[in-house]
């Protein structure tokens, strides 16, 4: 009974989501039958693989990592991943969009278990599971409101964040409260506090990697604080999660001609993830026509492994080596080279560039064939800036992270881009601080809630 009762709670958030709402919450059962009551039941819903540990993905779509040709763009399985690809004004043509969707079932589901622990804080005995229970629901939950405001806000900036629209920030489970948009500022400040606290309850290490740890809390906190451009803190907890974890795999022990060259995660170990996240599954991220932008691959030189590990095929070239262990899967999740990274990134900007290129050779050795890595030296922070920025786009390529790095980037002339796509004789243009790096909230959202629709 009680897993029935769980499965028929799993299933509630994808009808509170669609558009007959309000009809089921007028014929909703016995609520009694729906809400977990015990930590047995909170862990089964944040182990929930199909819920859980999944990301928005339209942003790989958007970025400059990826290459389609004609056929390629006219292949796309959905309007929505094509619009997506050409950074159309409509972009969902009045469907629906799981990358609004999906982060806000998991809040749904962390507010009904935080709801829930403060009735069992004094019955039960338990206090480290209460704690690790709290502390996962804390994690996830400001893991999906770091990933929605990625989208669909404008860029973290000090100076207009507290009056830039963020995201509503649902901090209740009662779905019937009308929240609107938070600032952007309010977004980061719950992001930020939701992680200084499960940090402090969390294990260093869990067992399974799809499961939140301190050293997860820490690296999220890393990537929180260096899309901010706090450079001082992301350095401090990219460090903090490395002193847990420093492990890296020595590409040279890796096949560079397996189908799927990286272990299976989170069923086997890969010691470089901290934590494992999927992002969601489009076909474009699948397709043999979709390929790597060949500015890309350009960039990585013949001894280094991560060019015969990630990509495949005859020139174009398509991606293989992605850290689910699984082709046909992005990895959203985090891991050790991505704090190696931010450290380096950190200190550069700190102006400490002798050490910021310490970080960075620690990892490059291990990417390149054995004995022929030379260590990269700079002769000032700037120069230090760039190549730590080159080396961040080859290292994190197809993991969620480009998109953000672009709109945060592009504040920067020194390091702004402009993209370009030719589709069908015609050109597509994305200029630095253009609108559409903020996605639109999908229209049904804006209608159900009231809340203001973003400039596109």
């Amino acid at each position: 009974m009680k897993r029935l009762c769980l499965l028929q709670f799993l299933l509630l958030p994808g009808l509170l989501f669609s558009s007959c709402q309000k009809e089921f919450l007028e014929k909703k059962p016995d609520k009694a039958l729906l809400i977990p009551t015990t930590l047995e039941d909170f862990n089964s819903l944040m182990d929930n693989l199909t819920i859980f540990n999944t990301s928005p993905a339209l942003q790989e779509i958007s970025g400059d990592d990826y290459y389609a040709n004609d056929a390629g763009v006219a292949g796309f399985t959905t309007a929505m991943q094509k619009n997506s690809y050409l950074w159309t004004v409509d972009l969902y043509q009045n469907q629906p969009c799981t990358d609004w969707n999906l982060p806000y079932q998991q809040i749904f589901y962390t507010n009904i278990i935080l709801d829930g622990l403060s009735d069992l804080e004094g019955a039960d005995g338990a206090k480290t599971n209460w704690n690790i229970t709290k502390g996962s629901a804390l994690f996830h939950r400001a893991f999906a409101f770091y990933n929605l405001v990625q989208l669909f806000s404008k860029t973290y900036d000090q100076n207009t964040a507290g009056v830039d629209p963020g995201v509503p920030l649902r901090l209740t489970a009662d779905v019937n409260a009308k929240v609107g948009r938070a600032s952007v500022q309010e977004v980061y400040n719950q992001v930020i506090g939701d992680l200084l606290e499960a940090e402090k309850l969390l294990p260093q290490q869990t067992q399974f990697k799809s499961r939140p740890s301190k050293a997860a809390a820490e690296a999220l906190l890393a990537r929180v604080y260096l899309n901010m451009g706090n450079y001082e803190l992301a350095d401090k907890y990219a460090a903090a999660s490395l002193a847990l974890n420093h492990s890296l795999l020595d590409y040279n022990t890796v096949s560079q001609t397996a189908t799927n060259p990286f272990p299976s995660s989170p069923a086997a170990d890969n010691p470089e993830v901290i934590f494992y996240d999927k992002l969601i599954s489009y076909g474009f991220t699948s397709s043999t026509r979709t390929t790597v932008a060949d500015e890309l691959y350009q960039l990585y030189a013949d001894k280094d492994l991560r060019k015969s590990i990630f990509f495949a095929g005859t020139a174009p070239f398509y991606m293989k080596g992605r850290y689910t262990g699984f082709r046909l899967q992005l990895f959203g999740g985090l891991a050790v080279d991505e704090m190696y990274l931010i450290r380096a990134e950190s200190l550069a900007r700190l102006g400490q560039f002798a050490e910021a290129m310490k970080e960075l050779n620690t990892l490059l050795v291990t990417r390149w064939a054995k004995g022929s890595y030379q260590s990269l030296t700079a002769a000032d922070a700037e120069g230090a800036l760039k190549i730590v920025l080159q080396e961040r786009r080859k290292e994190l390529t197809f993991r969620g992270l480009r998109w953000g790095d672009l709109r945060r980037l592009n504040k920067d002339p020194r390091f702004a881009k402009t993209i370009t796509r030719a589709v069908a004789g015609q050109v597509y243009t994305l200029m630095p601080g253009d609108k559409r790096y903020v996605f639109p909230i999908p229209a049904e959202e804006v209608v159900a809630s009231g809340i203001a629709q973003n400039e596109r």
